[in-house]
């Protein structure tokens, strides 16, 4: 059920397919090959990356509840990595999008914003859980500056799932960062665990070369080629590890640890896969009503999916979260890590023997 609360100043290409081409305004054509880069960018935020914690706590009541929530869309230059900046846009200002959580039957009163002084482009937002048209892009696409929209949507789909921008270049505001998850609990909830960690992955498509410095736009022509510049994690290549802008996910030996992985795309498949370890449970394609595989090792998240999955953290050392395509990890920015610590197992594993 979707009821429209408020009205919109842009007509709305609902949904996830477009059958418009996106505005001249809206192209940023690659750099002349022989003039190389523009200089990098003044940024205006140390880093989209969201907070890989940052994640509401589990749900505690067992009657339907209402949400009144709020989301402000909001464009930045950032760097990918040191030395090359993009201009990402943007949930809230992290990459990807806050994550959401609800139970089932539950009802979301969403206000949703695009300020003329913190956009250059008009957005909306669908949500793969809402019943409606679009999942609610139709009725929230706005131009910057316009009046905010508003609307109401009840979450009937237990599940965890994807939300984006859907405008007719839904292509490039994905890549540039407007995804995010949206999870609806089951009405008996989730197996409790001791840690939850959530990541986004999305490929970048430049007129740049991978690392190479200055001001990288987006390239129109690669996307349509599904050839991307990077594949990263939350908006920043290698940004989730022991060199990057928010350092390494912590954990201890003996936890559990819920991993909520959405694969923004927009093109891409991922092959996620934990590096010495595997998922004990495994809810492919957010699907929370089926009982979890066991003892997965790679998992595949097609674009415009949530996966989760749970690992046993038995020995202390990184674990390292990456998409098993590894030209990917090597060469384009696909790597997190989890450093977990606390004791050795040597029964477990034992590197003096």
């Amino acid at each position: 059920m979707l009821q429209v609360l408020g009205a919109t100043g842009v007509t709305a290409v609902a949904g996830c397919i477009a059958n418009e081409n996106p505005t001249d305004e809206d192209n940023e054509s690659p750099a002349d090959d022989n003039e190389g880069l523009p200089a990098a960018e003044p940024v205006d935020m140390d880093s989209v990356a969201a907070d890989p914690t940052d994640i509401p706590p589990p749900v505690d009541w067992d009657e339907p509840r209402e949400h009144d929530i709020t989301i402000e869309c909001t464009e930045h230059v950032a760097e990918i990595e040191p030395g090359v900046t993009f201009h990402f846009m943007t949930f809230e200002g992290q990459v990807p999008g806050p994550m959401i959580r609800v139970r089932e039957g539950d009802t979301i009163n969403l206000t949703f914003r695009v300020p003329g002084e913190s956009n250059m482009h008009a957005h909306n937002i669908d949500f793969h859980a809402v019943y409606g048209p679009g999942g609610g892009a139709e009725h929230t696409t706005l131009a910057p500056g316009d009046e905010e929209a508003m609307l109401s949507a009840k979450m009937d789909f237990a599940g965890a799932h994807i939300y984006h921008c859907a405008v007719p270049d839904m292509d490039y505001h994905i890549s540039a960062g407007m995804f995010g998850a949206i999870l609806v609990e089951p009405k008996d909830g989730l197996p409790e665990v001791d840690r939850e960690l959530y990541l986004g992955q999305h490929e970048l498509y430049t007129d740049g070369d991978t690392g190479e410095e200055g001001h990288h736009s987006y390239d129109y022509d690669a996307g349509a080629a599904e050839d991307p510049t990077y594949v990263v994690f939350n908006g920043e290549a290698y940004g989730i590890t022991e060199d990057g802008t928010q350092g390494p996910m912590h954990a201890e030996v003996g936890e559990t640890v819920r991993l909520y992985f959405a694969n923004g795309g927009p093109n891409l498949h991922s092959a996620v896969h934990p590096i010495g370890n595997v998922f004990s449970r495994l809810y492919r394609d957010g699907d929370l009503l089926s009982e979890p595989a066991q003892n997965v090792e790679t998992t595949p998240v097609a674009p415009g999916t949530v996966t989760m999955g749970e690992l046993e953290m038995k020995v202390p050392g990184p674990v390292k979260i990456v998409d098993h395509a590894l030209s990917r990890v090597v060469h384009k920015g696909a790597l997190a890590v989890i450093d977990v610590e606390g004791d050795d197992s040597p029964d477990i594993y034992n590197s003096d023997t």
